[in-house]
């Protein structure tokens, strides 16, 4: 009987696709209680795809920059671990590799946020070496559209910075 109830409870990632959901729907609130449920289902020890994806989904539903933070400083410490590439190779090291831009950029906005430019420079500077790694598609031009404006907001011109959204990878 447990088992069956153990396969019919959504999966992890599917749980946290449904807290997504809910945020991007407008409630906040509930997205954050059930994603905080969540992480404390999984704990601090628990698959680092899966905290990676839903510490990154938690910085967005907190009011408090300094909290903020502190979630995507969570999502970069287990997308690290996914990439340290130890003895056995993480499934989610792709992923995360595809996401570190993103994470990066985000800590340098929570940084802009907190008054800390030099922080949110440093934190740029990797999001624009990261995303030479990015696809050219829709999410890669997307990040690296992202960098383009947050290199304008700190005044930061990037590498061939000539109103064209950051460098792109060669194929």
């Amino acid at each position: 009987m447990a088992e069956r109830r153990e396969q019919a409870a959504p999966d992890v990632m599917t749980r946290i696709g449904q807290g997504f959901l809910l945020h991007h729907a407008g409630d906040r609130e509930e997205a954050r209680l059930r994603l905080l449920d969540l992480w404390h289902e999984i704990g601090a020890d628990g698959d680092p795809l899966h905290r990676c994806t839903l510490a990154h989904y938690l910085a967005g539903t907190q009011d408090d920059p300094v909290d903020e933070l502190a979630w995507h400083l969570r999502a970069l410490s287990a997308a690290q671990e996914l990439t340290d590439g130890g003895p056995t190779a993480h499934h989610g090291a792709s992923a995360a590799r595809a996401l570190y831009p993103r994470l990066q950029l985000n800590l340098a906005a929570d940084y802009v946020k907190l008054g800390r430019s030099e922080a949110a420079r440093t934190h740029l500077r990797r999001a624009r070496g990261a995303a030479a790694a990015l696809a050219e598609d829709s999410y890669g031009d997307g990040v690296r559209a992202e960098i383009h404006r947050m290199e304008l907001r700190l005044g930061e011109a990037g590498p061939g910075s000539t109103g064209e959204p950051g460098p792109r990878r060669r194929s």
